[in-house]
């Protein structure tokens, strides 16, 4: 665990992150992070929580019909 401090960035108030986390992350300037609400408390992540509910969906859909899929691939 590790302890950050917020700090005032022009009129907003942030948190820097600690370049061991954005290594782990597999972040960089610029890029764009995800805060969700969980049971524990926040997450912080650089995926889109939206996007994996919608690739479930397609491999749900991709499951119910695999047997059309492949007889089209033939």
């Amino acid at each position: 665990m590790q302890t950050l401090k917020l700090t005032q960035i022009g009129n907003s108030v942030g948190v820097i992150l600690p370049k061991e986390t954005l290594a782990r992350l597999k972040l960089e300037k610029g890029d764009t992070v995800f805060v969700s609400d969980t049971p524990d408390g926040l997450t912080l992540t650089p995926y889109d929580p939206s996007l994996e509910a919608q690739l479930e969906a397609g491999r749900d859909f991709m499951r119910e019909f695999r047997d059309t899929f492949h007889a089209l691939a033939k």
